[in-house]
């Protein structure tokens, strides 16, 4: 038996004015979900723990059946695998966005604008290699205004304070040690220094002299945070004794996955955006079983919405996402199990996270089922599943497949 655990990221949400009190996902009242969810069981899942927001790094971790609180040591040693860099022993690694500041480090966009993935790439080769006090800085793009930063070198510490204050009109303050350790004190010497440097360099660069000629915020700042080294966990098919693979468009996702063994499928046109290539990606899902037991498929664009604050557009996606995976379910092979669930809860008329549990359905061949008919946040909490903790999904799913082994005689 194979199984696939479709994430939708920020799927979890609120009751909306704009929806006339309804979650998107009822107002969406998407025909495939809920056919699965009748066919299916349901629940809710606290991601990381009950009334505790997570990000995605913490929620994919949970998912695949880690506890994040033992294994998470930062998002940015996930964003660098996932963008392709391969961490050694000793590496810091940061995710990073390009911002606006002006000329007194006031933050006027956390996300330039949602700069182009093309003009950031452009700017990104500016900055791309750098060496500073004997440590090399590699900056790497990696979609839309996201990119890693990784610190090589001797003597670092991850243990440095977050440059992204998060909202706008604050000054940005320089990283600074967070102990008292002359490791942190050097980490944080040397990426000031670089974001020093690269501020210099965006500023004049043709591409940000363009975007103020035609009225656009300048990339002209890189905003650092999530500072870690790369986890030590044991492999995911160790677990489970199941091969695994990741379809998904953003490194965040790939490089938790990576991280866990499973391997990385790119889909071209598979952008982490809500311009993704879903078609694609039900390809190469479909694909991947024929060699893989288990398949992680993810898509982001629910969860950019939300952060938009726009609940008819996240409607409207998840209809769309919807009616992309019915060829995804009539062309599963035999005995293959689906789960779908969200990372966390964004709410889309508050656009942040929040620690509300969001809806799990599985369907397949061996489950019990319940009396649920629908897929949403309300529905699912009459679920037969009940309401469950993240790093309890992939058990569950793995028990439907016959992957674990008894415990005890």
């Amino acid at each position: 038996m194979k199984a696939v655990l479709i994430v939708l990221d920020g799927l979890g949400d609120r009751r909306c004015k704009a929806l006339n009190g309804l979650t998107p996902l009822q107002a969406a009242s998407p025909t495939l979900l809920d056919r699965l969810a009748a066919e299916g069981e349901t629940g809710l899942v606290d991601v990381v723990s009950p009334g505790v927001p997570n990000g995605s790094d913490t929620g994919h971790l949970a998912l695949l059946g880690y506890d994040p609180y033992k294994y998470y040591t930062g998002r940015g040693p996930f964003e660098a695998l996932g963008a392709g860099i391969e961490l050694s022993p000793g590496d810091v690694a940061l995710r990073c966005n390009f911002g606006t500041v002006d000329h007194s480090y006031v933050l006027i966009d956390r996300r330039a604008g949602r700069i182009s993935s093309e003009e950031a790439e452009e700017l990104a080769s500016s900055i791309s290699e750098n060496e500073v006090e004997g440590v090399k800085v590699i900056f790497k793009h990696t979609v839309e205004h996201r990119g890693v930063v990784v610190l090589r070198g001797g003597g670092l510490s991850y243990r440095i304070s977050n440059v992204d204050p998060h909202a706008t009109g604050t000054v940005v303050s320089m990283p600074k040690p967070l102990d008292g350790s002359r490791e942190a004190r050097l980490t944080a010497e040397v990426l000031t220094r670089f974001l020093t440097e690269a501020n210099k360099k965006l500023a004049s660069h043709p591409v940000n002299v363009r975007r103020v000629q035609k009225g656009l915020p300048p990339a002209n700042f890189i905003l650092t945070r999530g500072a870690g080294v790369k986890p030590e966990i044991p492999s995911f098919e160790s677990k489970y004794g199941l091969r695994g693979a990741v379809v998904a468009g953003g490194a965040l996702y790939k490089g938790v996955c990576k991280a866990a063994g499973l391997d990385v499928i790119e889909v071209e046109g598979a952008t982490g955006t809500v311009n993704t290539n879903l078609g694609g990606k039900v390809d190469a899902t479909l694909e991947q079983l024929k060699s893989h037991d288990f398949i992680l498929l993810h898509v982001k664009a629910t969860d950019t919405l939300s952060h938009d604050k726009k609940p008819v557009e996240k409607v409207n996606m998840i209809r769309k996402v919807a009616q992309a995976f019915e060829r995804l379910y009539k062309e599963l092979p035999p005995n293959t199990h689906l789960a779908l669930t969200g990372d966390h809860t964004t709410p889309s008329e508050i656009g942040d996270h929040r620690g509300d549990p969001v809806p799990l359905l599985i369907w397949g061949p061996e489950v019990r089922g319940d009396s649920v008919s629908m897929f949403n946040e309300i529905a699912c909490s009459r679920g037969g599943l009940g309401r469950i903790r993240g790093v309890d999904v992939m058990p569950i799913l793995a028990n439907y497949i016959g992957a674990l082994e008894m415990f005890g005689e």
